[in-house]
């Protein structure tokens, strides 16, 4: 049934929203049942006369529709789950997240090897008759999908209309009281979703776990420990008559010092508060839950008392477990008689006292059942997520690139609960491709700790979003992990920043080139102190001929834009500088124009390679050499976002099609390299950290085929610069099919082609032979 306009006009009233929000925030309390529905609406509305009266109609609405639709409860069944999105509907399409009805292609005689388990007969099957999979993390994700990404657009439209550049902290009126500016139309907008936030939170937490949000009308019963523990970085008693509030340096800096201490106590919190409710048995085996159960009696007899004489010597007599141990005498004088039953026996029973013995019984059957229910939810989750053998050797061949099959079969075998969380969210599996272009994915949900949106692990609080914390989470679990790589926390993340900054110095001499493009748009006398990279090391074989070279270009918005700097005072960034230097767009082009010369005079050909670039959507320039690539260059379109997997993807399909005889398509993660795969190649030029960076670089930890060397341009002086390069060297370190070289400021553009040629082809070339490449190649019709 459609919300009536009726209420949808009525609530406008209250809430200044525009009426497709409104119509939203009403078709979802119509889902809920009638207690639920007016507990949701009072949440946004408050306890205001209006929003009571509002309320109470609403409800009584929803009562006579119901009672008019009695007969066609089915009917009713179906809207609901429709509410819920395509997840929830056997009839309409599936989530592109969600993997697809029906079986895989052949995979060239593939079969199973056993990794992930022998085939199983259930749920799995199916799939054959086109039924979706689903489960509770899905259609969530699916729900919250919707509008993510657009929230996070108005947050940012936000920040920089107000002059606010640190990512952590919202716009704030120095008063709670409604009003009709930007930054209370955008907190209606956060309120409409905490519907949808309930539901992601049901869906993700671990047993024990309770929600919250950051609604401030709930200080007083919150379940938020953030609100009392952390300072606002507004700071207390600032006046601005009306206007938004303005962040305080001090008050900013001990808000990011309590939020970081309050972080990690609560993850450490909730880590041992999973860890404690793992059964106590193994629940993949049946003999071992039996004979818990069976070593345990109970028993109504009363202990016999036993006089013990001061000179008589005791001993303990072990009897089988389901009898009473007692403690009797050596000498030849028993006890006679059976041990009386206790008196107060029959009186336990009546009031429902139980009795010791009584309680662990009951203990372990719970926990027996709580296993045997995990077990069989476990089955079903895998039965219908991989429900063939190829598609369990998909998966057994990830887990085995990734480093992670032993530790998933031991979190399997002995922390089932968290298995089962992650197992559902899709942690042993590939992303799929169809993520790429999605404007919102599981993979690009925010995590806001202090607001209350949770990731995936128990130990979630602290990451930018779900792709960080996966991304993580495998770095610290797969196969030769030296420790757990934590992730920086802002404050430890800004000092190693400003210490890598501190350690450059001038270039070598020896690579100065008067053409260089900061000397040719003489913005500088010289080149900018730059960080001298590790002395090179091989980890992939070198290149052969039969490798596939390919350049992606980042071609976003601030690849033209003028040079800035961030100011900050302690912590928060209070102004940006404008830096000497060339765009970034222009040293980008020089870097290529070096790079595929030299490439061609060491491939001896000259055809060329293929240009690929990406910002919000990716786009193939075409083979670009040094004849044709002025003209090509006039292809390259800058603007929009830098979403580096859209041009992934792009780079993959095209290498892949050249080379599908060797390889393999998966409808849900796209193709598949098979042994005679020749390797990819990948020059990527960045001139910041995209917006899925973290996607991109878990999706390379799972690929043996590919090499990808990153060229990251920076701005002279800035520490943003400095923590990405730190970044990006954490994943070489445990990644060595990727390797970086960043540069900042007035480039020395000879010396950085010289150490991308080295990562790029894999070994170590002499300064004599770099020479030799950067001759202009002859190239022949």
């Amino acid at each position: 049934m459609a919300v009536s306009q009726t209420s949808v006009q009525a609530l406008g009233n209250i809430l200044p929203l525009e009426q497709h929000e409104r119509e939203r925030i009403l078709s979802y309390a119509r889902t809920l049942p009638k207690d639920d529905a007016a507990a949701h609406l009072q949440q946004l509305l408050g306890d205001s006369p209006e929003a009571v009266k509002f309320i109470a109609d609403f409800n009584a609405t929803q009562t006579s529709s119901n009672q008019g639709a009695t007969h066609h409860d089915q009917k009713s069944h179906v809207d609901v789950k429709s509410s819920l999105g395509p997840a929830a509907s056997n009839d309409a399409p599936p989530p592109m997240y969600a993997p697809p009805p029906g079986l895989p292609p052949p995979a060239n005689g593939a079969a199973s090897n056993g990794k992930a388990g022998a085939a199983r007969t259930g749920s799995g099957s199916n799939r054959m008759t086109g039924r979706k999979h689903t489960n509770p993390v899905i259609e969530a994700a699916y729900l919250r999908a919707q509008d993510e990404q657009e929230m996070q657009n108005l947050l940012q439209t936000l920040q920089y209309q107000y002059g606010i550049y640190n990512s952590e902290i919202e716009p704030e009126h120095e008063t709670d009281y409604p009003c009709n500016c930007p930054i209370h139309k955008y907190y209606w907008r956060k309120w409409s979703r905490y519907g949808v936030q309930e539901i992601w939170s049901k869906a993700v937490m671990y047993p024990g776990e309770k929600a919250y949000n950051d609604n401030k009308q709930q200080t007083v019963f919150t379940r938020n420990p953030y609100i009392w523990n952390v300072i606002s970085p507004y700071g207390w008693r600032q006046i601005s008559w009306g206007a938004p509030l303005k962040p305080v340096p001090g008050a900013h800096a001990q808000f990011i010092h309590q939020t970081i201490d309050l972080n990690n106590k609560l993850n450490r919190e909730a880590q041992a508060n999973v860890d404690s409710k793992e059964p106590k048995v193994n629940v993949w085996d049946d003999d071992a839950l039996q004979s818990a159960i069976a070593g345990l009696s109970v028993t109504d007899e009363k202990k016999p008392k036993v006089d013990r004489p001061r000179d008589s010597k005791f001993v303990l007599v072990e009897k089988p477990a389901a009898q009473e141990s007692t403690t009797v005498p050596t000498t030849d004088e028993q006890p006679a008689g059976k041990p009386k039953a206790s008196k107060f026996s029959s009186f336990r029973k009546a009031v429902g006292i139980k009795s010791s013995d009584e309680r662990a019984v009951a203990k372990v059957a719970k926990s027996a059942g709580k296993g045997q229910t995990i077990r069989d939810e476990i089955l079903e989750e895998e039965d219908s997520r991989w429900p063939d053998a190829q598609w369990r050797e998909l998966v057994a061949t990830y887990l085995e690139k990734v480093g992670m099959t032993k530790w998933v079969s031991d979190l399997r075998a002995h922390k089932p609960i968290q298995y089962l969380h992650l197992l559902r969210a899709g942690y042993f599996e590939p992303i799929p491709v169809g993520w790429a272009t999605q404007n919102s994915n599981p993979l690009k949900f925010s995590i806001e700790a202090a607001a209350g949106w949770r990731g995936i692990t128990p130990a979630w609080r602290g990451y930018e979003d779900t792709a960080e914390e996966r991304l993580y989470w495998v770095m610290n679990h797969r196969a030769g992990s030296a420790g757990t790589r934590m992730k920086p926390d802002f404050i430890s993340a800004m000092n190693m920043a400003r210490d890598r900054m501190a350690r450059a110095v001038e270039p070598p001499p020896l690579y100065f080139d008067a053409t260089d493009t900061c000397h040719t748009q003489h913005t500088s006398e010289g080149y900018s102190k730059q960080v001298m990279p590790p002395p090179f090391q091989a980890y992939d074989r070198p290149e052969t001929p039969s490798d596939d070279t390919m350049i992606l270009l980042d071609v976003s918005g601030s690849m033209d834009f003028n040079a800035m700097r961030p100011v900050y005072n302690q912590y928060l960034i209070t102004q940006w500088m404008r830096s000497t230097q060339p765009k970034n767009k222009d040293v980008a082009k020089a870097i290529i124009r070096r790079f595929v010369d030299a490439m061609a005079n060491h491939d001896h050909t000259g055809s060329g390679y293929d240009l690929i670039t990406f910002s919000d959507r990716s786009t193939v320039i075409g083979t670009v050499n040094h004849r044709n690539l002025e003209n090509m260059w006039r292809n390259v379109k800058l603007g929009g976002g830098t979403r580096v997997m859209t041009g992934w993807q792009k780079v993959k399909e095209l290498h892949f099609q050249k080379h599908s005889e060797s390889a393999t398509y998966h409808p849900v993660y796209g193709w598949q390299a098979g042994p005679q795969t020749p390797m990819l190649r990948l020059l990527l030029l960045l001139d910041g950290e995209a917006q899925d960076m973290d996607e991109f670089e878990l999706d390379l930890l799972g690929l043996s085929w590919a090499h990808v060397t990153i060229f990251l341009i920076g701005v002279d002086g800035c520490p943003h610069h400095h923590r990405h390069a730190n970044e990006l060297q954490r994943i070489s370190d445990v990644n060595h099919h990727v390797s970086f070289v960043d540069a900042q400021g007035n480039t020395p553009e000879r010396y950085v082609t010289h150490e991308l040629l080295k990562r790029h082809l894999g070994y170590d070339i002499s300064m004599r032979e770099f020479e030799e490449m950067e001759e202009l190649p002859a190239y022949t019709e």
